[in-house]
């Protein structure tokens, strides 16, 4: 798993069709990369987040051929405790 922290949506008003209704977040990670993540939760911008990669994103779509190669799969629940 990657954690990382929601920077903004993807708009895509075009897409294959067995892309999945659903948002793409373009989402960066440790070292400051970015990824584009499929997001099936809702999460929002600045929210911390955990993805995962490769075939265990795209099995997540069971019975579809989903072109997904990252999928948020769990939000962080953050405190501001210090």
């Amino acid at each position: 798993m990657i954690k990382g922290r929601v920077k903004g949506k993807i708009w895509s008003s075009r897409h294959v069709e067995t892309l999945p209704g659903g948002a793409l977040l373009e989402v960066e990670v440790e070292g400051g990369s970015r990824l584009i993540a499929f997001d099936p939760l809702g999460c929002d911008t600045d929210e911390a987040v955990l993805i995962t990669q490769g075939s265990v994103a795209a099995a997540y779509f069971a019975g579809r051929a989903a072109p997904v190669d990252a999928l948020i799969i769990g939000s962080i629940d953050e405190t501001n405790e210090k």
